[in-house]
Formats: C-alpha cells, structure tokens, sequence
C-alpha cells in the first residue's frame, strides 16, 4: 500500500497530458499489486493465494517498467523513481520468498 501511494504522490507532478498514459498506468500497476495481495489471501486454497501473488509479482514488474520510461523519457529525474524502484526491488524479494514457503509448505503437506 505504501508504494501504492508514494507513487500517486509522485504522479501528481506529472503532466496533464500524460493523465491517460503513464499517470493511469502507473498508478493502476502500484494499486494492483497490494489488491492481488489482498484478494489471494483471501482465497480459501494455498493455490490461489500463490496464484494471485504471481499476478502482484506481474503487477510489480509492469510499474518498474512504466517508472523507468517515465524517467527515460524525462518526465521525472532517475533520483525520483530511484527510491520506488528499490521499494519494488523489495517488495518482488519479499513475493518471492512468500511464494516459495507457501509452495515448501504445500508440497510437505502433500508427501
């Protein structure tokens, strides 16, 4: 959630005609990572709330990217995306890791 809302706070600098572009993509990414979050975990099955964290890990990759073109196309400074994209970085690990324990706990309960 706090990604999600450093970077609409960042994306209020950006410009009106980009409102329709990276604003809306930008934010719509940030906002489903911590929603797919939200809605595997509260899924019944292990499956789908591994499932749904797989979508946010998409999700996460997909704002690192719009952040970076924004950035590359000189709509914000590197310095400006630069702590967001280590806020995914961590976040993407943390995923990870929930991931893999979530599967190692399945897969014990299955032997």
């Amino acid at each position: 959630m706090d990604l999600a809302v450093e970077c609409y706070d960042l994306t209020r600098r950006f410009p009106r005609d980009e409102v329709y572009g990276l604003v809306s993509q930008i934010r719509r990414s940030a906002a489903s990572v911590a929603a797919n979050i939200a809605e595997g975990h509260g899924r019944d099955a292990t499956g789908h709330y591994v499932q749904h964290l797989k979508i946010g890990q998409g999700s996460l990759k997909e704002l690192e990217t719009h952040l970076i073109l924004s950035s590359r196309v000189g709509i914000v400074s590197p310095d400006q995306v630069d702590g967001l994209l280590k806020s995914s970085d961590e976040i993407g690990r943390m995923l990870r890791s929930l991931i893999r324990s979530l599967q190692d706990g399945r897969n014990e309960r299955a032997e």
